[in-house]
């Protein structure tokens, strides 16, 4: 792995190490061969993609059986090719996904290793149950019990357990009246899930998929590790610690895909655990029927769970990794299970499904918009250096391949801003061939995809900002409670909104790990004063006995009443919806920056690196920003534009702002265009400097470019993925592509379905002052969605989502110019048939700022 010889932060920012290098999945789905996984890794490096995640997906053929010597020869010679050219490998502890089945290898041989679950039968209690005929193959009776049910639920009391005789359940109620009583049988057995497997025939419903494994038997997780990681460490094991850095495991499933409905998670022997929590065998009915204690009971089972998971599975995995010399990485299966991650020696998550996405609120709202501080704070509190979020997995529009540049861009700054600082975009594709290319989680967000030859600008600017975020402290005195299996989304939506920072602080952590002195919780170098706690009546009296000894310190719990009736978090503010943090916090401890005028869409960072200050903007919004951000810092103030790679002198006003004139500080012009992030760097060992307060351009004159256009086409990917007609459609948009101008071809007959480049050649005059200007601008209006530029015949350069502006005052001259632009539109409008706006649409113009 490559490092910087220049220590400078200048110089580390511009030029970061491969150590920060996104690592994508790379998709292994087809007949694989060592001379094309070595050409692939050397396609990666070019782009500057110095690592990746060996993925093993549906498609493989048969003949290379997973964990084979066929198979781990072709890993190995892809490792020793990452170790020739320092590159990082992240290997793949299952065949498909989900983890823990070894692609049902654990299973097959011991059909007891399965995954299990307990299921509720209902019964008459009329009559006697003779468990003969309703107990399966290998089911397992945990308990019997009689009720009394009213409609979905049941009344307290009105139960009973009973004690099967010579295989007979039976039940006699007070004065003989049964008619209103039910038997109840708690009946362990297996699940019957699956994974997906890596051949055709083994997806999920097919009768071929793998069978899931029981990951709360520490048995069947222990031959898991045999069968998978000491496969590896024997194939690899000269690699380990320098090219192999971690082992991923993907969302463990405790019953598999597609098991049996109705079923809650188990195991031999869980019962105990269950009861361990607090819970009485006579609360089982309540997993499944309304009572009073049916919350209660349903969160410790959790708890229980959710601990049986780390003893059986993760902590067994951290230790075989943690003895061998790498790390244990990856995610769970939910999005919020932050403490699930307590034994990754780099904790991540994965945002997929466009779960979260720019449009309507889903930035801001739904338990999904809590991954991103899952993994960076659960690393945080834990003193991780790294976290990961695995990426764009089905984040197209409508689950294709209608995902553009610029959203990819907002994926990356959605989760950077929010701390994560390793980045695994999902997924590079061996192969795009049949039915890999629209079946297998789509779109391919690297080789086979428009912006590929460009992706080193998308590479750097993962680096930048993945360094900016490793071994730095994000700066926040506030604390937003959670557990280890759940986050709130809803009371942090208007820190985000009012660029308040925040940390998820898990209870556990609270109560075992902090320390509090003088009204201050501390925690691997974080420091909170105010604590936001989402009141439903779930926590725990240990959570309730450190916030009591907090307040009386003098620190501040700000509780948001969940639902009515929930007041049992002490508190020194109760408020009976979220909508007045903001205020609240103002008054209590005043932010640090702000932003004038204030917009809900902008996002903020502020964290200290090498003892200077960085304060990272993220426009997550549809609109231009412009406005001041005011700060407390005083120090030399430059401005670092990660995507760029550049460093200017930041705009400082000399007038302070509203925070700067209460606490001094100083102020610095913003301007964020859409899908824009800034970054302001204050060194406080350096005096201010003074300078023009303002990014903003200020137009002079402007020409508009009009008709009429020469267009021409570029590179194709014209058809459909049926042969037959490709041919027939490629002639007709070639006629058709010779008949544009400006506007969206896919309204257009012919290539309506084109997928590929267009060119569009015209000419400007400029008059002589205007060809010198430093700041001529060419604007392309509207285009879908690539845009290259070459004024007489000079590389412009691209642009990959709006604004499409262009500066060319170093290629114009006096007179006629020459311009060119090659516009390449979305594959959905080909491998999906969709009609997405594509082409040169405009209005084009070049303009003269001041």
């Amino acid at each position: 792995m490559t490092t910087n010889t220049d220590t400078s932060l200048e110089q580390q920012f511009l030029h970061p190490s491969d150590e920060f290098t996104p690592i994508p999945f790379w998709f292994w789905n087809d007949e694989l061969t060592e001379s094309e996984i070595v050409r692939q890794i050397a396609d990666f490096a070019d782009k500057g993609v110095m690592g990746f995640v060996i993925h093993p997906r549906i498609g493989i053929p048969e003949s290379i059986p997973y964990l084979s010597d066929t198979y781990m020869g072709l890993v190995k010679a892809a490792v020793q090719e990452a170790e020739r050219r320092g590159m990082t490998v992240i290997l793949y502890d299952e065949a498909m996904y989900p983890s823990g089945a070894a692609k049902g290898l654990v299973v097959q041989d011991n059909p007891e290793l399965a995954s299990r679950g307990l299921k509720m039968t209902e019964l008459s209690a009329s009559e006697p149950v003779r468990l003969a005929e309703v107990l399966g193959d290998r089911d397992v009776l945990i308990s019997a019990q009689a009720v009394r049910k009213k409609g979905a639920g049941i009344e307290p009391g009105d139960s009973a357990v009973l004690e099967p005789s010579d295989g007979i359940v039976a039940f006699r109620a007070a004065g003989g009246d049964n008619d209103d009583w039910t038997i109840l049988l708690f009946i362990e057995t297996f699940s019957r899930g699956t994974i997906r497997g890596i051949h055709f025939g083994e997806d999920d419903g097919e009768p071929n998929a793998p069978a899931s494994a029981d990951l709360l038997n520490p048995l069947a997780v222990e031959k898991f590790i045999r069968l998978t990681h000491d496969r590896y460490y024997e194939v690899l094991s000269p690699y380990f610690g320098t090219a192999v850095r971690a082992m991923f495991t993907d969302e463990p499933d405790i019953m598999g895909r597609r098991h049996t409905k109705g079923l809650k998670a188990w195991t031999g022997g869980f019962l105990d655990y269950f009861i361990r929590e607090g819970c009485e065998v006579t609360d089982l009915p309540l997993l499944w029927l309304e009572g009073d204690r049916a919350d209660l009971i349903r969160r410790r089972y959790s708890k229980a769970v959710n601990k049986r998971m780390i003893e059986s599975y993760y902590k067994p995995l951290a230790e075989w990794c943690g003895c061998h010399g790498i790390a244990l990485t990856g995610h769970p299966a939910a999005s919020d299970e932050i403490g699930l991650l307590e034994h990754f020696h780099i904790p991540g998550q994965d945002v997929v499904w466009r779960w979260v996405a720019p449009e309507d609120g889903k930035a801001v709202e739904g338990k999904h918009t809590t991954m991103a501080k899952c993994s960076s704070d659960a690393a945080r509190h834990r003193g991780r250096r790294r976290n990961l979020n695995e990426f764009l997995g089905v984040c197209g529009l409508d689950a294709s391949w209608a995902l553009s540049a610029g959203d990819m861009k907002w994926y990356m700054d959605w989760l950077l801003v929010r701390g994560v600082n390793l980045l695994c975009p999902h997924a590079f594709y061996y192969s795009i061939d049949g039915p890999r290319r629209l079946n297998e989680r789509p779109p391919d967000v690297g080789p086979n995809n428009i912006w590929w030859p460009h992706y080193r600008r998308f590479a750097d600017y993962m680096k930048r900002m993945s360094w900016l975020m490793t071994d730095s402290v994000n700066v926040t005195p506030i604390a937003v409670l959670g557990r280890e299996d759940w986050l709130p989304w809803r009371s942090v939506k208007p820190l985000f909104e009012n660029q308040r920072e925040f940390n998820y602080l898990e209870e556990s952590l609270l109560a075992a790990v902090c320390g509090i002195e003088h009204g201050r919780i501390n925690i691997a170098g974080q420091t909170y004063s105010v604590v936001i706690v989402e009141d439903d009546g779930l926590w725990e009296e240990e959570t309730k006995r450190v916030l009591r000894g907090f307040i009386d310190q003098g620190g501040q719990v700000i509780a948001i009443q969940a639902h009515e009736g929930a007041q049992t978090v002490p508190s020194t503010i109760r408020l009976d919806d979220p909508s007045g943090i903001a205020a609240e916090l103002e008054r209590l401890e005043p932010g640090d920056l702000k932003l004038e005028p204030s917009r809900p869409d902008i996002r903020a960072s502020h964290v200290i690196k090498d003892g200077n200050h960085f304060y990272v903007l993220v426009n997550e919004g549809e609109r231009p920003y412009e406005g001041a951000l005011t700060i407390r810092t005083e120090g030399r103030a430059e401005l670092w534009d990660p995507w760029e790679g550049r460093i200017d002198l930041a705009p400082v006003s000399a007038e302070a702002g509203s925070v700067a004139a209460a606490a001094g500080g100083m102020t610095l012009s913003v301007a964020l265009e859409r899908r824009q992030a800034l970054v302001y760097r204050i060194d406080p060992s350096r005096s201010a400097e003074l300078s023009a307060g303002s990014r903003r351009r200020i137009r002079q004159s402007s020409v508009s470019i009009d008709g009429p256009w020469n267009v021409s086409a570029g590179r194709q990917a014209v058809g459909t993925v049926t042969p037959q007609t490709e041919s027939a459609e490629a002639a007709a948009a070639e006629s058709a592509i010779g008949r544009l101008s400006l506007g969206n071809w896919a309204e257009t007959e012919g290539p309506e379905h084109f997928a590929g480049t267009i060119t569009y050649t015209n000419t400007v005059s400029l008059e002589s002052g205007a060809a010198k200007a430093d700041s001529l601008i060419l604007d392309l209006g509207e285009a879908h969605e690539m845009a290259e530029v070459w004024v007489n015949g000079e590389w412009a350069g691209v642009r990959m989502w709006h604004p499409y502006t262009f500066a060319i005052g170093a290629l114009a001259k006096q007179g006629m110019n020459e311009l060119r632009i090659d516009v390449t539109n979305n594959l959905s409008n080909r491998y999906d048939r969709k009609k997405l706006p594509s082409g040169l649409i405009g209005p084009v113009e070049v303009s003269v700022y001041e």
